[in-house]
């Protein structure tokens, strides 16, 4: 089932272009790197479940490249556009080969199963 957002036709005019416009900067950096590398793994300061996916990368021999923005006491007006963006809810937001493939718990299973 595909993730339900509101399509333009349920946005008033005046706020559409406010509203495309939102946190703008930080998906295009993050969509950049994407585009640019195998594993991006995108978090937050103080946030131990970002740790934990960082080491299981490293522990792998899993080359990622890391985006952090901010912590628990700033910057989540501009973590939540990424959150709006691609509808994750949580930190770390880890993509393999340009797919979000979720978090911490996700990229654990993917390597223990070998499909990383």
């Amino acid at each position: 089932m595909p993730r339900q957002i509101l399509t333009d036709a349920d946005i008033h005019p005046a706020i559409r272009d406010r509203l495309a416009l939102h946190g703008q900067a930080i998906v295009s950096e993050v969509q950049a790197a994407v585009a640019a590398h195998a594993v991006v793994v995108v978090g937050m300061g103080m946030n131990p479940v970002v740790r934990k996916a960082r080491r299981a990368l490293d522990a792998a021999g899993v080359p990622f490249h890391y985006l952090e923005y901010g912590n628990y006491f700033n910057t989540w007006r501009s973590r939540n556009a990424l959150k709006m963006w691609t509808g994750w809810p949580t930190f770390p937001m880890v993509f393999v080969k340009r797919q979000l493939i979720g978090g911490a718990e996700d990229l654990l299973r993917l390597i223990e199963n070998g499909q990383l």
